[in-house]
């Protein structure tokens, strides 16, 4: 399930994408526009900005923007950084690989290919750019 950090995470992106114009807009703004508790975003920027994914200007007219063309922002990359793995187990996960304790063979766990199969369908879909999802 993805939890609500990584879904306002995204909105806060989509937000971004669709208003700023080049002029920065305030986590004041970004919360209360997409109804995300303040304190709970203003975690989420903090993530999103230590990874390059939006930066922030200072001063009266200053707030958030993002550090990258929308382009280049996937929602599997914003999930990553809020959550972790994609992966509903962790013997699948390409970026955060570990082995299943109980398995004896992962070549032949029924399980882990149906789950295979199940994260490859879906980071096809959530390595779609923000500019890909504008028009949802």
């Amino acid at each position: 399930m993805l939890s609500k950090r990584a879904k306002y995470a995204i909105k806060t992106i989509l937000f971004l994408n669709e208003y700023q114009d080049n002029k920065p807009i305030s986590a004041k703004t970004i919360s209360s526009e997409e109804r995300i508790p303040y304190k709970f975003l203003e975690n989420i920027l903090r993530d999103l900005k230590s990874n390059q994914i939006v930066k922030s200007i200072r001063g009266a007219e200053g707030g958030y923007v993002l550090a990258k063309k929308p382009s280049e922002i996937s929602v599997a990359q914003i999930m990553r950084i809020i959550d972790g793995p994609i992966a509903l187990i962790p013997c699948v996960s390409e970026k955060f690989y570990e082995p299943c304790l109980e398995c004896e063979d992962e070549e032949t766990c029924r399980i882990r290919k149906l789950f295979a199969m199940v994260r490859t369908e879906m980071v096809h879909i959530l390595d779609k750019s923000i500019t890909d999802l504008a028009g949802l």
